[in-house]
């Protein structure tokens, strides 16, 4: 039915885009959420004080889910991109937190680990990327020369993770959560979508592996369910979102039969008493009706899916919404909370510019990645123009 379509708590959540609403481990402002959003201005993976900057400007939005922010060493994948291993990394996302808060909002980190979607020169000791199976991606990542100039380059052949391996890396996912959590994050968002490791794991493009961990749907969705058991029982599931992008082709990720493969996913994940799901309409920052295989994805169905198996988490969706598009989504009851991601760049006062459906900054593209303020924390606010 329509209803079982929309949400299983149609009835608590308020259905307007600036209404506040209640997640089990959070209260949130508004249903407006800043997307994960990678600009390299972490040099040695430490995030400084021009980041915490960044994130404070941004505050209003109801949910800021951090740019995607490596769990260890193994797990970096871009030059200059943030970790939750070392001290200092810490100790600079404490700053980070630390500012949101003082500006009243929320945030939560979303925890990474590329796999294969990195170089040798970005690995400890130059050692290969890892992977479910030794097959290279057709991708690029980010490096920085000697010179300090950035420049994309093909990503290097992985070699395929030993089974005796991946207890290790769950338990980097684990370490992660832990820490952010202890240096003043609400929560923690399990990144799964956009070819990076656990999305590798899922796919049969990706995944040819032969053990418990390959071949069927089940066993390829293994290592995924793993990381959420092992992060829930760390933190507690109510602080745990996840992010899916069941048919996107970013960084390589293909499966011609993606509907049973993420029905799957989707009716596991329904065991927890997750925060959210975070799903990814189409193609990542592309078309919203992108199909991998012969049919179209059903989004509807594979919500009913999670509402059927007694899933509860709100429902977070992405990928090209802008105002309009956003407030339908929420008060037909197709999403609880809607993601922007390039409009919260230039844009600090997003959630304030929907509200009185004023216009917004042009971003500019050729300070996306890599860089200092320019282009980072010097757009203008509606009150700043105002003069």
């Amino acid at each position: 039915s329509t209803l079982d379509r929309s949400s299983a708590a149609s009835d608590v959540y308020k259905r307007q885009l600036f209404d506040p609403l209640a997640l089990p481990g959070l209260t949130l402002a508004n249903r407006v959420v800043m997307a994960p959003l990678t600009r390299n201005r972490s040099p040695q993976a430490i995030p400084g004080p021009v980041t915490a900057t960044y994130y404070a400007q941004r505050a209003s939005a109801g949910l800021i889910v951090t740019e995607a922010t490596a769990i260890s060493h193994q797990g970096q994948g871009y030059a200059d991109v943030p970790g939750l291993y070392a001290p200092e990394q810490l100790d600079g996302w404490q700053a980070v937190t630390d500012a949101v808060h003082a500006e009243g909002g929320k945030i939560v980190t979303q925890l990474w680990h590329v796999g294969r979607i990195s170089h040798n020169q970005l690995q400890p000791d130059g050692q290969a990327p890892v992977a479910p199976s030794a097959i290279q991606a057709k991708g690029k990542t980010y490096l920085i020369d000697a010179d300090g100039k950035g420049h994309f380059a093909p990503t290097s052949l992985p070699r395929a993770l030993a089974l005796d391996e991946l207890p290790g890396i769950v338990g980097d996912y684990r370490r992660a959560a832990r820490a952010a959590v202890d240096h003043g994050f609400d929560g923690v968002e399990i990144h799964a979508a956009n070819g990076y490791l656990i999305d590798q794991f899922l796919r049969s493009g990706s995944n040819h592996r032969t053990d418990a961990y390959g071949g069927s749907i089940e066993n390829r969705a293994r290592f995924l369910f793993e990381v959420v058991q092992a992060i829930a029982d760390e933190i507690g599931a109510e602080r745990t979102g996840i992010r899916l992008s069941p048919v996107t082709p970013a960084n390589d990720a293909s499966d011609p039969d993606a509907q049973p493969l993420f029905e799957h996913v989707i009716r596991g994940l329904a065991r927890y008493p997750l925060a959210y799901v975070h799903t990814i309409v189409g193609a990542t920052g592309g078309p919203r009706d992108h199909q991998q295989g012969d049919q179209p994805f059903d989004y509807a169905a594979y919500k009913q899916a999670y509402r059927q198996a007694g899933g509860q988490a709100a429902w977070m969706l992405n990928n090209g919404y802008d105002r309009a598009l956003a407030e339908q989504a929420v008060a037909s009851g197709e999403a609880d909370l809607v993601a922007f991601g390039k409009a919260f760049i230039s844009n600090p006062d997003l959630v304030e510019r929907l509200r009185q459906d004023a216009p917004l900054n042009a971003w500019d593209a050729s300070t996306f990645y890599g860089g200092g303020e320019h282009g980072y924390t010097d757009y203008p606010t509606l009150a700043q123009q105002a003069g």
